[in-house]
């Protein structure tokens, strides 16, 4: 994401959180800050980086963000194949560098400024961790703090993972810095379970800020069960390598 050579790239650790795709031109900054400051309050401080105008640092209070509109086409020409959409511009929001602990209200507002750029635009965002396409009338218009966590991660199966038993598991908890956890299932069976499992322990672990280690056990008071953590692994089901920690319980 770096612009050119002496220019600081939004995140020095964090991957961005999404693309935005649109055409034409890029809104100014006072109409991201105007629209912001009507839908969440304010105030919101947008600070263009030194010598690289396309390139701006989001403050609301204690929440940051970075983002790159657009960012440059040679940067974006291999993403670009890969993309459901028509989009000749691309822009990218990176989240600041925080404490696992602090990424829910920095993923949360990050979110917001997505929302703000995909409408004023009326692009798309792309979900980078969960690969999914969010186009104006997809967003769920929730206050600052409303917090769900079925808005930033989503839950998919693999049939293929192992004979007679299907994986479920989570896409989006790497947004907290943490492995994404899965868990196995008969085939044939409701997926219900699984996915109730995994959303309750999900909300946990985001909560907790890390990732448990194998052998970890922690309660999940809403289904009423102790949950373990059985292995780790990694693999890529969406192209690149992602760590995933298996539940049973």
């Amino acid at each position: 994401m770096r612009i050119k050579k002496k220019a600081p790239k939004p995140s020095s650790k964090r991957p961005p959180l999404y693309f935005i795709g649109y055409r034409g031109t890029a809104p100014a900054t006072d109409e991201l800050k105007i629209w912001y400051e009507r839908e969440y309050g304010g105030p919101l401080t947008i600070r263009p980086e030194a010598g690289a105008p396309e390139s701006w640092q989001a403050t609301h209070g204690p929440w940051s963000a970075h983002v790159v509109m657009p960012l440059p086409a040679t940067h974006t020409a291999d993403i670009v194949k890969n993309m459901a959409w028509e989009h000749d511009q691309m822009g990218a929001i990176a989240p600041s560098i925080v404490p696992n602990r602090d990424m829910p209200d920095t993923v949360l507002f990050a979110a917001r400024l997505a929302r703000g750029l995909t409408l004023l635009t009326q692009g798309t965002a792309y979900d980078i961790a969960t690969q999914a396409y969010l186009n104006p009338s997809d967003w769920q218009n929730r206050t600052l703090t409303s917090f769900l966590v079925d808005d930033h991660i989503s839950i998919t199966h693999n049939d293929a993972a192992k004979p007679d038993q299907i994986c479920c598991h989570t896409l989006g908890l790497t947004k907290f810095g943490l492995d994404e956890i899965e868990t196995f299932y008969g085939k044939g069976l409701s997926e219900n379970t699984a996915k109730d499992l995994l959303t309750e322990s999900a909300n946990e672990l985001i909560r907790v800020g890390q990732s448990p280690k194998v052998g970890t056990a922690f309660r999940l008071p809403l289904l009423g069960r102790t949950i373990r953590i059985v292995n780790h692994r990694t693999t890529a089901p969406t192209g690149r390598m992602i760590g995933f920690r298996e539940l049973q319980g």
